[in-house]
């Protein structure tokens, strides 16, 4: 068993690149930490550090209460399991999960033994003295799973070992490696860009964007509590609503959300009114998921300040539910775009227009003072407002929508992306 810890670690490869900066970061003994993010974002790079595949820059990692940067990968005690399994083609799934033990100088029957029992554990008993070319994809992980954990690391190292997996197969390997690995007690770090992988695994997770931590934390602490819009976004499906607004103190009244069509008003006995109030006549951004927006029946009453409203543009059907896409006249927020550390002595390329594109590619030169290409937030690129809509509630495409607001749950971010409220931990 083993703790982590990572005390300001850095990694800068030459020409300036800065891939993780200044990351601080526990990983408790026995705990199924994740580390999730966009791809680039750092985390597969965390981890080879703390394999001791990749040098440190600047910044120490602990071990067990000691540094362990001059560590070699065998002295750390880890072991890694990576997209693929890299098994041994010519050696059956109980040749490879033997070859651990072979080269530790483990007895032959011990081994075997414990091999066996293993396989059990993972449902490869039946296909044991099988190649690795004859077993599925699922059945080639749970063979390089088993081959890691038979050596009892004391750390487990995982690199997005279900990318490449079907969903059918992705949802049962990840329950029973969530079942193992805490069946085991051994620590491990479980890299993903799958938010989904991340929820229903983590005891704990961390999320990083551009190489730096936005937010660490519990699930359910993470996704009802973000501390920045980034993350707020990131953990989201359906997308969440970002909207752009002013705030403003208005006396007797209490905190008016102003989003130039419509407005909200939070009132003064709210719990955060006394963090809201430094954000006075500044622009701020509204996260509102969509399960907090819910339709109000055609002639019904609803208090003023409390309801946004906009005309359906479109409907999804997801099977257990109905997604409605709304404009509403309000801006939106795109959360990329939102407080990204800047990038020393790197400059935004300018990108040319759409049409620009075409033409070369059509061989055709450029036309001058091409209309600008049009700029989108992701999901929200033709709708302002996103909610979900119970059985028996749908509206038609065309009609107009008034939809009431779960303030409590509503999440109020500053300019810069980052919570104005405490985040609670």
């Amino acid at each position: 068993m083993t703790d982590v810890v990572l005390d300001g670690v850095e990694k800068i490869y030459p020409g300036g690149h800065a891939a993780v900066r200044n990351v601080r970061l526990r990983i408790n003994d026995g705990e199924l930490f994740v580390l999730l993010g966009p791809s680039g974002c750092g985390k597969s790079t965390i981890l080879r550090m703390i394999a001791g595949l990749e040098e440190i820059t600047s910044g120490d990692l602990w071990l067990n209460g000691s540094v362990a940067n001059e560590l070699t990968p065998r002295e750390r005690n880890v072991a890694m399991v990576f997209q693929e399994g890299a098994l041994y083609p010519h050696r059956t799934v109980k040749g490879n999960m033997m070859f651990p033990l072979e080269v530790s100088g483990d007895d032959r029957a011990e081994a075997s033994a414990r091999v066996v029992e293993l396989a059990r554990a993972l449902g490869l008993n039946t296909m044991i003295d099988r190649l690795p070319g004859t077993l599925s994809g699922g059945q080639r992980q749970r063979a390089a799973i088993g081959r890691a954990l038979i050596r009892e690391p004391s750390l487990f190292l995982m690199d997005e070992p279900l990318s490449s997996l079907d969903a059918g197969l992705r949802t049962e390997l990840r329950v029973e490696i969530s079942a193992l690995v805490r069946s085991s007690r051994t620590t491990t770090v479980y890299v993903t860009h799958d938010q989904v992988e991340a929820m229903t695994m983590a005891d704990r997770m961390a999320v990083l964007r551009d190489g730096v931590l936005e937010d660490v934390g519990t699930p359910e602490q993470i996704y009802e509590d973000p501390a920045t819009v980034f993350v707020a976004a990131f953990l989201s499906s359906p997308p969440i609503n970002l909207l752009q607004a002013t705030l403003w103190a208005v006396e007797g009244e209490g905190l008016q959300l102003d989003f130039g069509s419509q407005r909200l008003l939070l009132p003064w006995d709210d719990p955060r009114a006394s963090w809201l109030i430094s954000q006075h006549g500044r622009p701020v951004i509204v996260g509102v998921r969509p399960d907090t927006l819910t339709p109000i029946a055609p002639g019904a009453p609803a208090r003023p300040g409390t309801v946004l409203s906009g005309r359906v543009r479109s409907l999804e059907f997801h099977g257990h539910e109905w997604l409605a896409y709304a404009g509403a006249g309000i801006p939106v927020v795109d959360a990329n775009r939102v407080g990204r550390p800047a990038r020393a002595g790197y400059t935004e390329p300018e990108r040319p227009g759409l049409r620009d594109r075409m033409r070369t590619l059509l061989g055709r030169p450029a036309v001058d003072a091409a209309p600008p290409e049009e700029e989108h937030a992701g999901h929200h690129r033709r709708s302002d407002l996103v909610f979900r809509i119970g059985p028996g509630e749908r509206p038609n495409p065309g009609d107009h929508v008034a939809l009431t607001v779960a303030f409590d749950r509503m999440l109020i971010f500053d300019a810069a992306g980052k919570r104005v409220t405490p985040v609670r931990r």
